[in-house]
């Protein structure tokens, strides 16, 4: 492979919300050279590639930034960092506003005020959101950014981050990229699981299937400390498209009903992961299929719900018109989606200080990768990216440490890469061990198929089975560079399993009902009213036990 050396003062793993809001925060600073690396195209990547239509974390009028914190802790049980959430909120409508700025539009009422969705919601046209933050990086003249260049590696030395590995996706190129400070935005972990559809559409999902957990693994691997992984989230969604159910929920108030006619949300509770579970209960009990009542809306409602998935789920519109038959007509099918690891709805992630600073010096944390800080959505992962470069800011000022590099490192590095394609071809390829991982987690670990419930037993099981896809992975064959990228989101995909199958066995209670549905542990307890983190050595997950704060 061609090697190539870049050396910046900053880089930004990841080119996504945080990602790109960390590059335009750090475009004020000329002086300070910053480099994006995205695993695909900065234009089109990451969480909102295909748009949105509301921004789901803001202060609405007569609220404050702790009326949301209160908001996310009740929502995530109390097992959130509080610090991390007001920081977050105190800029959410900072944010927005540079945003609309920029471009982004944000719909109004007559009186000029924001449209609201809820207590916490905005509407806007979000299709370009995306779009509009990639040309708002480009125009940064210190910023430059590479794209399909996949990040696999830190380069830490004593604990202080010094750079990254990589390679191209399409080219023979090695990447050693040297840099005073490192912002990981990657985004959360999609496919640990059996997904809700099939074959061909097996990557019909409610979180992209390009997330691999890449920034969790790279952590993991140089340890640093992660938190709540055991926190999943699972997304309740409209039956096979998996487009969003909060738009009919909230936009027209629509309430979950059974089939026997009964309105049940209130039999179990609105939290995020109450809604799922009744809804799997009633499933199990006998009492499906589940729905959100939308048959009595109005004609004007109906045309309101057509025009805001096309914003961000085309699919599910496209599913309405085909039948014949819109949302005022027939309630919509609801469902459980298999599991994810994202710190943007749920407190998993990275263990972080306020200024989003991982426990490796010089690492920070912003968007879905950084925890202890659930609901961020959207405006969230772009204050996080504003406080991670302004952070980081404040550090390469004040850097004074050797850039001193280990060649063999590098060279160990390109020979891990160069491996794979001398391994001779076998009768295993990535996409059978990815469904074999998927399948372990989804019997073993507290999948689709045992209704999101797990216990002991099981966890040991899939502990073994992941370590023996794991070594398995070392004997995969690459003829292409798509092929190596293939393997090393295997590979990244099956270390967050490893480390998600030990949280799950750490918290010894029920405290989220089917994000973490532990069967020998079935009630909630005070005393686990802690975080539970972890840390690797030497290839083992050891559990780290911490206080609220």
């Amino acid at each position: 492979m061609e090697r190539k050396v870049i050396d910046t003062d900053v880089l930004i793993i990841g080119g996504g919300t945080a990602g790109c809001f960390a590059g335009i925060t750090l475009g004020k600073r000329k002086d300070i050279k910053v480099l994006i690396a995205e695993k695909a195209n900065i234009k089109r990547s990451g969480c909102l590639a295909a748009g949105v239509n509301a921004i789901n974390a803001y202060i609405t009028e007569g609220k404050t930034p702790q009326y949301y914190v209160d908001y996310a802790k009740k929502d995530a049980d109390g097992i959130v960092r509080e610090d991390l959430l007001l920081s977050m909120c105190e800029r959410l409508n900072h944010v927005t506003d540079i945003m609309e700025k920029l471009g982004l539009v944000i719909l109004k009422d007559e009186n000029g005020k924001y449209v609201t969705r809820g207590t916490r919601n905005i509407k806007i046209n979000g299709e370009n959101i995306k779009v509009i933050l990639a040309d708002a990086v480009k125009k940064q003249e210190n910023v430059t950014v590479i794209n399909h260049v996949n990040i696999t590696d830190y380069i830490v030395k004593d604990n202080v981050i010094k750079g990254a590995y990589g390679f191209d996706v399409n080219e023979e190129i090695f990447y050693e990229i040297r840099a005073k400070a490192v912002i990981c935005a990657t985004g959360g972990a999609a496919g640990l699981y059996r997904p809700n559809n099939p074959g061909f559409s097996r990557h019909k999902m409610w979180y992209p299937p390009f997330n691999t957990g890449a920034g969790y693994a790279m952590g993991i691997l140089a340890g640093a400390e992660m938190t709540t992984f055991e926190m999943r989230f699972i997304a309740l969604r409209c039956k096979d498209t998996i487009a969003p159910t909060g738009t009919i929920a909230q936009g027209v108030g629509a309430k979950q009903l059974n089939s026997k006619g009964e309105i049940y949300e209130d039999k179990y509770g609105i939290t995020t992961s109450q809604r799922l579970y009744g809804t799997v209960t009633e499933n199990r009990e006998g009492r499906g299929p589940c729905y959100l009542k939308t048959d009595e809306i109005t004609k004007e409602q109906e045309q309101d719900l057509y025009k805001a998935y096309l914003n961000m789920a085309p699919s599910q519109t496209l599913k309405w018109l085909e039948e014949g038959k819109g949302p005022s007509e027939q309630n919509v099918e609801i469902e459980g989606t298999e599991p994810y690891i994202v710190g943007g709805h749920t407190a998993s992630g990275y263990w972080v200080d306020n200024d989003r600073q991982t426990t490796i010096k010089g690492l920070f944390a912003a968007g879905d990768v950084a925890g202890g800080c659930p609901q961020k959505y959207v405006t969230g992962a772009l204050a996080e990216g504003e406080i991670a470069a302004e952070a980081v800011e404040r550090y390469v000022d004040d850097y004074n440490d050797e850039k001193v590099f280990d060649e063999a490192g590098a060279d160990e590095k390109i020979s891990e890469y160069e491996s794979f394609f001398q391994n001779p071809v076998a009768d295993i390829s990535t996409e059978l061990l990815e469904e074999a991982m998927q399948k372990v987690m989804d019997e073993y670990a507290g999948g689709i198929k045992t209704d999101y419930q797990y216990n002991e037993s099981r966890l040991t099981l899939a502990a073994e089975k992941i370590k023996m896809l794991e070594d398995t992975c070392k004997r995969l064959p690459a003829d292409s560079m798509d092929d190596l990228l293939r393997i090393y989101e295997l590979k990244e995909r099956l270390v967050v399993c490893q480390v998600l199958i030990e949280h799950l066995r750490a918290r010894k209670e029920t405290r989220w009902h089917s994000f973490a549905e532990n069967m020998d542990y079935p009630e909630k307890s005070d005393e686990w009213l802690k975080y539970v983190n972890s840390k690797m050595n030497d290839g083992k997950v050891e559990i780290i036990f911490r206080e609220l704060q």
